[in-house]
């Protein structure tokens, strides 16, 4: 074997471990936050209503699942109180393991509740339930985040106190909770919204709506190979639905990465996230209200 090829040998047996080691270790913790301007035509909100954003928690105890700890979630939800928010929207699965124990409360729901209870924004905290919130129990995670001064809507919708908007919570669609029309039913004609799902399948059925669009559960596949994505998503989402801006009818939604780890304790290519939206009529500047 040539000089050059023995370098070549080395140098892939180096970049394995490291790879391994970054996917694992690194990124799983390297927490984005991205910072997003969108504008709706006809914006009927405040101008520069800033919405954050912030899914798949995945609460673990876990060894290497570990990702998403109870110190962890605290200075995350330290970062979003900082960006002061005017609304933060959860788009659930806030649980990763069925055998959780707490340590901080009586039940897995009570301390996770505890640590998102210190989310604060003018106008309110609002959330869904994912998937392996219902795999957990879906009632108690419910009837936990309403004592933490959570907004929980399944199928539901509720005004924005103090706007026009208002905000329509989306069930989980893996576990058949999605009622799109049910949730939207409540809409006055024309009114814009903030609308939170789980799963972004339940974009195929959800009615036309002007506002901002969210979901999450894919994490963006977890892992997403240069030049071709991710190569497994979960949901019954097309692949091209697995993170980002997408479209399907008169809709237009944002799919997040998410903050945690699910199945595999990996990501490449594929920071978690939370995302502040700060939303305003085209040509209107976006200062904060």
């Amino acid at each position: 074997m040539s000089r050059r090829w023995q370098i070549a040998a080395w140098s892939a047996r180096l970049m394995v471990p490291l790879l391994l080691v970054w996917a694992v270790l690194i990124e799983p913790r390297w927490v984005a936050h991205r910072e997003i301007t969108e504008t709706v035509p006809g914006w009927k909100g405040p101008l520069g209503l800033k919405v954050a954003v912030a899914s798949d928690w995945h609460f673990s105890k876990r060894a290497l699942w570990r990702v998403m700890t109870v110190e962890r979630a605290r200075a995350i939800v330290a970062d979003i109180n900082a960006s002061q928010p005017d609304v933060i929207l959860l788009p659930g699965d806030f649980i990763a393991d069925s055998d959780y124990t707490p340590d901080s409360a009586a039940t897995a729901e009570d301390e996770i509740a505890g640590v998102l209870g210190g989310l604060k924004a003018r106008l309110g905290v609002y959330a869904v339930l994912g998937n392996h919130d219902w795999w957990h129990e879906g009632k108690a995670m419910a009837a936990a985040f309403k004592r933490a001064g959570i907004t929980v809507l399944e199928n539901e919708a509720a005004p924005l106190p103090g706007t026009a908007l208002w905000v329509v919570g989306i069930g989980d669609d893996y576990t058949d909770h999605s009622q799109p029309q049910l949730a939207t039913r409540k809409l006055p004609a024309g009114a814009q919204a903030l609308v939170l799902m789980h799963g972004p399948e339940s974009l195929r059925t959800l009615p036309p709506v002007r506002g901002l669009v969210v979901a999450g559960h894919t994490h963006g596949g977890q892992v997403s190979i240069p030049f071709f994505g991710p190569p497994v998503v979960p949901g019954a989402g097309p692949r091209e639905w697995a993170y980002g801006w997408v479209a399907h009818g008169d809709n237009r939604m944002y799919v997040t990465s998410g903050l945690g780890v699910s199945i595999l304790p990996v990501r490449f290519n594929m920071r978690p996230e939370w995302v502040t939206f700060t939303l305003a009529a085209p040509g209107q500047a976006t200062t904060n209200n």
